[in-house]
């Protein structure tokens, strides 16, 4: 049998760590047949080092989402590389020390405007910039933390990702006309580099513990992976718009 992504050609970015949910839906995106290019901000050497962990050789581009020039390059890079695109992974979250941690009522609204551009406006400027490459459509697929609740320490970073699943849904509705299907997977807590750099990061991924209804393992990124990767796929033809929870369960449970 052939993958579930034979033939698909797919950037992907966030691939920070081998504990990152886009270092493992880069592999499994290989593995289901993918031909895969990444992105990489600010020590794109350190992802070419954890690129060679990846089951075949991928090409690491330079991008900072919130610099307008490198976006505006960004396809043409990529063309080098593959001629196409059928998929966008956005896997990039960042909010400055001070706006997480417990200081909410005092974050001043600079560091507040660098977490809504890198982790919400990015999912729209990175998408637009690679829509020259998705001319018969594809699929765009990022990640979130359900922003439904107000989680102890995450803070702005809390808005931000509530201002992502909005921007989801308003890309749906823009894209749509282009066949370019766009979702989100809400994925539970992962002893990711970007959950380190949460103050308080254990107290918040403790919920679980009480309150997922699946068992839920800190340190396995691989089924929120596999979500990306199906969602990536032809599986999902008709859905967009759409936040497909990979947290165990814990969204649906009460107290």
């Amino acid at each position: 049998m052939t993958g579930i992504l034979e033939g698909k050609r797919i950037l992907i970015t966030g691939v920070l760590m081998e504990s990152s949910i886009a270092f493992h839906t880069a592999k499994l995106a290989q593995e289901q047949g993918a031909e895969i290019i990444l992105t990489a901000f600010p020590r794109p050497s350190l992802t070419e080092r954890i690129a060679k962990k990846l089951p075949k050789p991928v090409k690491v581009l330079e991008l900072d989402v919130s610099n307008a020039e490198q976006l505006a390059g960004i396809a043409d890079q990529v063309r080098e590389h593959l001629p196409t695109l059928d998929g966008i992974v956005h896997s990039i979250g960042f909010a400055p020390q001070d706006a997480l941690g417990g200081n909410f009522l005092d974050t001043p609204w600079e560091s507040v405007a660098t977490a809504m551009h890198v982790s919400a406006y990015s999912f729209k400027s990175l998408t637009t910039a690679l829509l020259p490459l998705m001319q018969d459509g594809g699929s765009v697929v990022g990640l979130t933390f359900d922003a439904q609740y107000a989680w102890p320490q995450y803070d702005w970073m809390g808005p931000a990702k509530a201002a992502l699943e909005s921007t989801n849904r308003y890309l749906a509705r823009y894209l749509g006309s282009r066949d370019i299907r766009c979702n989100l997977v809400s994925a539970g807590p992962i002893g990711s580099m970007a959950a380190k750099s949460i103050p308080g990061f254990p107290d918040l991924a403790a919920t679980w513990d009480s309150r997922s209804p699946l068992k839920w393992d800190l340190s396995d990124p691989e089924p929120a992976g596999r979500g990306v990767v199906a969602l990536l796929s032809d599986w999902f033809p008709k859905t967009t718009g759409e936040i497909v929870h990979v947290d165990g369960g814990l969204h649906a449970i009460g107290a």
